[in-house]
């Protein structure tokens, strides 16, 4: 152990409450290693945490309609056939990516 880059340790006690918050927050933080987060914490004082969740509903948003394209681009290719209605679609899917692309929370 003398070794050890580490090498001198801090001993503290806490409620049962207060040890369930802390590895709640923990979790929240995406830390795996309780001596790691309260290291982080006692020098650092915060972690920061973004939320993606817009960015993932944008991008399932964008995955349906690529799929969509992608379906309707598989059949011209494959008819060599594109309805005037498909076309309409198509223009109505790429109006609705720059919809999506402008309203994006990264602007």
């Amino acid at each position: 152990m003398a070794e050890r880059k580490r090498n001198k340790e801090i001993h503290f006690y806490v409620t049962e409450e207060e040890r369930k918050l802390i590895r709640r927050k923990m979790i929240e933080s995406k830390t795996k290693n309780m001596g790691a987060y309260l290291r982080k914490m006692a020098i650092d004082g915060y972690i920061v945490n973004t939320d993606t969740t817009p960015l993932k509903k944008q991008y399932e948003e964008m995955h349906k309609i690529g799929i969509n394209i992608n379906q309707i681009a598989k059949k011209v290719n494959t008819t060599g056939n594109l309805y005037p209605e498909e076309m309409q679609e198509l223009k109505e899917m790429v109006k609705e990516l720059w919809h999506i692309l402008r309203s994006s929370p990264l602007k």
